[in-house]
């Protein structure tokens, strides 16, 4: 199922860019105190058909620690779970996931590749960020219930009335009854899960019988289309020092590689396992205008992600400091300007089903 407005995709890209920036990152919370999460439900239907969250019944002490957020080197965390994710959740942050949405839907021309019908019921965005791909699908699909699950409470306040959040670890011990979700979607998280094994099972024995769960990732290490990237390169670099760094906090950062996503699927148990790889360019230099417009956006979402990037990794997995990163970054914001190079980034996109159902 496409996404809306398909035929004019440079303006749902432009109108995406504007929504985000009107994002709220102010909900309130409902306790789930045994199980360790926190559920964002909506209570009270407002204009538009949208809704907002009501704190009526609210733990005040859950409350209060969901919003202790941790600051380091400048930059905002999130503190459930602390650690878990070793990236930003700031302002900053939040309009440059949004923007990665509007370019991966402007690139794929749609939110997912899995065919699950038109009235799918129950729907699961498992690392949702700041809830846009969540919201979309609530407005694309009002059969469905849309449950969108992150360490970060930054979700909007005013959402359709079939889309909720939950704050939760989706490594952890997962609150719904098996065979319960009809699709469950992933993207971005490739940074984030530790165990891709247990996830994948996990997912596996929480969908229905003839669900599906889908992957989305970018696998993150640049190439050159005329094989001019060298190792030695800031960009390459770059990239290197982050994936030792995450490696070091027990992030496999190659999982997106081609293949390797599919492989594990199957290994679980999932059938008719569909992998797509698109192309992301870094600048302007396809011929090809959307093509154009997608390294626009990618190359911005990169520039003004490099030290979000950096940080966690580089500072709590390889031990630099702060100054020492920043000194090292001068010289990969001047590589990522040089054309020449024709760099790209692959976007693996992985779907497969689970056995049964009609």
């Amino acid at each position: 199922m496409a996404s809306r407005d398909e035929n004019n995709p440079y303006g749902d890209a432009q109108d995406l860019l504007q929504d985000s920036q009107q994002l709220e990152d102010s909900v309130e919370v409902v306790d789930q105190i045994e199980a360790g999460s926190t559920v964002l439900d909506n209570e009270s239907v407002a204009d538009g058909g949208y809704e907002s969250d009501s704190a009526t019944s609210a733990s005040t002490s859950v409350s209060s620690s969901i919003w202790d957020f941790s600051f380091e080197n400048g930059r905002r965390y999130h503190k459930f779970r602390e650690g878990r994710y070793n990236f930003p959740n700031d302002d900053v942050e939040q309009e440059r996931e949004d923007m990665k949405h509007a370019m991966v839907k402007l690139l794929c021309q749609k939110l997912h590749f899995a065919p699950i019908g038109d009235n799918p019921h129950e729907i699961l965005d498992v690392g949702t960020g700041t809830g846009i791909w969540a919201i979309e699908m609530g407005d694309a699909y009002p059969s469905a219930n849309v449950l969108g699950v992150d360490l970060s409470p930054i979700q909007p306040q005013w959402v359709p009335p079939n889309v909720r959040f939950m704050v939760d670890d989706v490594e952890s011990e997962w609150l719904h009854p098996l065979n319960h979700f009809d699709y469950i979607h992933s993207r971005h998280t490739i940074m984030a899960i530790k165990d891709w094994d247990q996830l994948l099972m996990t997912s596996y024995e929480h969908l229905k019988p003839g669900g599906w769960l889908e992957l989305q990732e970018i696998y993150h290490f640049p190439m050159s289309s005329n094989n001019t990237l060298e190792e030695d390169h800031p960009v390459a670099q770059y990239w290197k020092y982050v994936d030792e760094g995450l490696e070091s906090l027990g992030v496999d950062f190659r999982f997106s590689d081609e293949g390797r996503i599919a492989a594990l699927m199957r290994q679980c148990g999932y059938i008719n396992v569909t992998e797509r790889v698109f192309h992301i360019p870094i600048g302007t230099w396809p011929k090809n205008k959307t093509l154009k417009s997608v390294g626009l956006y990618w190359k911005k979402i990169l520039l003004d992600g490099i030290q979000a990037i950096a940080l966690g990794p580089m500072t709590r997995g390889l031990h630099w400091g702060r100054e020492e990163v920043e000194t090292f970054l001068v010289s990969v914001r001047k590589g990522y300007h040089d054309n020449s190079l024709l760099l790209y980034m692959p976007l693996v996109c992985v779907y497969g089903q689970k056995p049964g159902g009609q």
